[in-house]
This record gives structure tokens, sequence and C-alpha cells, in this order.
């Protein structure tokens, strides 16, 4: 209540109006449900409306971080004004949520990166959306007879591993209608499962699963915006990839096994973000720099191949906001560095550069050793020199560099 009487000005008469507004006379609504959130919810602009109720699918026991929940609503057409930072409109929208008190800041994370909704707030909004989505974040009996009776659009479950195997992906794959579909926890596949059931799908969302079965049928999903993999067992993704015109987000994060990107990933013209952190994707295929539309680009290699640099690829994208750079000793020259055109890049604002070995100088090194370890150091060094920021810059974290010297640019 207080984050909606936030919103009126501090007179008695806009006070009065919610006072007596007749939505505390609703009788539609079971009891246990709480009328001032309806008050709340009411008192939204429809798109956010939207953006609040399917924050509501995300499973309780899962962190989503904000760049997950704002690609979501991009994806799902939430955000659709004639803008080319859709990602800020979307932050503007999630800190709304935040200070009318329908969704909580998780205090063990920085700049409201992680937030939590509240079991009230939870159960109504699934109220609300209890025709158009099917939210089973504790899988039971009557999942299956729901599956089969009723069509949704936006499914979400969350399967315990003491639950895991009461749910197969053969039973989802009657959700023909599904948009969104959010699955984390271990589901059982069967050889023939496929994602060809879901040509309406513009989210998914698949975490903690084997998802190595699905992917030979990935580019099935002529329709999809939003792909986040998270900690699956993917081995490679589909060469093909590239017919996916419509993908705006691509999250690879945690894809231990996965260790390279398909050549046709450059055709993805509408890709924002792209995240390759915790993987191990060490070679990036040349003509990524074609992909100008980025935003967002994390878990990013630093590799050469000949004469080649993967740090070229980075100087073409002009509106990137955030770029986590990974590897960087294996850079041999500052020449190549300064490829990368990062004190250009006017709309940066978080840059991570990061070492991807330690090395640390040891006193029992002999002679030899100890030159080839001053010679890395002098290299880092310049590369470092070379990888200056733009003014804009606000959050810059430096892993695990071995130079003996800050880079020039700080002491300037």
């Amino acid at each position: 209540m207080g984050g909606l009487l936030r919103q009126k000005r501090m007179r008695r008469g806009d006070w009065d109006n919610v006072l007596n507004d007749s939505i505390w006379s609703v009788s539609q609504m079971p009891e246990e449900l709480n009328y001032a959130i309806y008050l709340s919810y009411h008192d939204l602009p429809p798109s956010l409306k939207s953006c609040f109720l399917h924050y509501s699918l995300l499973p309780q026991g899962t962190w989503f971080y904000v760049n997950e929940v704002v690609g979501m609503w991009i994806s799902e057409g939430f955000i659709h004004e004639n803008s080319h930072d859709l990602e800020e409109i979307g932050r503007q929208y999630y800190e709304e949520l935040i200070l009318r008190n329908l969704i909580e800041p998780d205090k063990q994370y920085i700049d409201q990166q992680v937030c939590n909704m509240h079991d009230v707030v939870r159960s109504f909004a699934q109220y609300v959306v209890r025709n158009e989505a099917l939210v089973a974040h504790r899988i039971d009996s009557d999942i299956s007879g729901k599956l089969n009776s009723q069509k949704f659009i936006w499914l979400s479950v969350e399967t315990p591993g003491s639950e895991s195997n009461e749910l197969e992906w053969s039973s989802l794959q009657t959700q023909i209608s599904v948009r969104t579909l959010i699955s984390v926890g271990h589901i059982k596949f069967k050889p023939s499962d496929s994602l060809l059931y879901f040509s309406c799908l513009r989210i998914l969302h698949i975490q903690y699963a084997n998802f190595d079965t699905l992917a030979k049928s990935l580019t099935r999903l002529i329709h999809l915006r939003y792909l986040s993999i998270k900690h699956t067992n993917i081995s490679r993704l589909p060469e093909s990839i590239g017919k996916m015109k419509f993908l705006e987000y691509v999250s690879l994060y945690g894809c231990r096994t996965l260790v390279k990107l398909p050549i046709s990933i450059g055709k993805l013209r509408q890709l924002r973000f792209l995240g390759l952190n915790h993987t191990s994707i060490k070679h990036i295929p040349k003509g990524l720099g074609v992909l100008t539309n980025l935003r967002k680009l994390l878990g990013f290699p630093a590799q050469m191949d000949g004469d080649w640099c993967s740090l070229e690829e980075l100087g073409p994208l002009s509106h990137l906001t955030e770029l986590d750079i990974r590897g960087l000793e294996n850079i041999p020259s500052s020449s190549f560095a300064s490829k990368a055109k990062l004190s250009e890049k006017v709309h940066l604002l978080y840059l991570r550069l990061s070492c991807d070995s330690r090395h640390k100088h040891d006193d029992g090194m002999i002679k030899h050793e100890e030159e080839i370890f001053e010679e890395k150091q002098q290299i880092i060094e310049e590369v470092f020199d070379e990888l200056c920021p733009p003014p804009c810059m606000e959050n810059l974290p430096i892993v695990r560099y071995f130079g003996r010297r800050l880079p020039k640019w700080m002491n300037g």
C-alpha cells in the first residue's frame, strides 16, 4: 500500500480516493487474496501489469538477474517503445515495481541485481493469470491433469531433485500454444523428445537439465527471441542456428561442455545479449563484429588465430553497455588490444577485464623462467594500456592482472 500511495500526490483528496476505491468491495476474489495488492495492481500502467504478472512465473528457488528478467520482457513484447535502448526502459520498469513494493531487492546482491517476490504478492499474480499460466514449482499429481485439460501460453515448472522422476518432457509437449517455457531442474527425456511442438515459443529458459537431447531440434523454434540454457550439458549448438533470425537473447552460462560457437551465429543480427560466462568456449568464429545490435557481451574470450585476434571483433560493437573480456594473457601485442576500440564505446557502463591463468613471481624460478615471466608482465602491461575505457564507465572490475604497474590510463 505504501508503494501505491507513493505514486499519489500528498493531498488528502488523492489518498481518500484510494481509501474509497470500489476495488475494496470486489467479491470475485478468494478471501485469502490481498485487496491492497489488487488495488496496487489496478493502478499499474498496462505494460507494467504484464511485466509484473510475468515475473510471478519465475521459480522461487532460483535467482534471476535483472538482465534475464528484462530480456524476457523484451522478448514477450512488453517493452515496445520506439527506442534503441529497450534494456534501459526495461530497467526502469523493474525499478518501478521495486518502488511499488511488488518485488523486493535481495540484500545479498548489489545494485538490485536480484529481487524476490513475496509469497502473498506471488499468489495474487498467479491467481490473475490462472487461465493463461501454469506455475508448478512443486510437482504434484495434478499437473498432468492440468496439462492435458487446458492450454496455456505461459508454463513454469521447477522439479526438486527428489521429485525429478515425476515429470517427463513428453507431458509438456501437449502445450502447443505456449509462448514462455521456464524449466528449472531435471526432467526425464526420451530419445524421441524434441522442441518441434512448441512452434509459438518466444522464451525458452531451461536450467540444470539434459538439453543435449533437445539441441538438434532447437532451430525449429522459428519465433524464439530468448534462449537461456544455463548449467545444462549441451555440447554443441546446431550449425544452422543462424536461421533463428528473431533471437535477441542467448545465455549459455555454466555450460561447461560447450567448447565453441557455430559459425552461423554471425547471422543473428537482432542479437542484443550474448552470455558465454563459465563455459569452455575459448574460440569464437570470425565475423562476430557484424552483430552491431549487441548491448551486452559477457565471457568474451581473447584469443589469437594466426594474425587474427578476437578483440578485433569488438571494434564495430558501438552500442555495448556491458562487456566482459577474459583470457587477456593470450594477447601477444598491444597492437591487437587497440583494435577493440574500448575508449570509443560511449554507451559502455560496465567493463570486466580478466586473465584466466594465475601468474605470479616465484623465488624458486631459474633465470630463464624469470626472464620469460618478466616478458609476459611487460606484454600484459602494454595490452592493458590499450584497453582504456570511455569516460562514461561506472563499473570496472579487473581480475588476475599480473602486471607490475597500473595501466597508464589509471594514472592519468
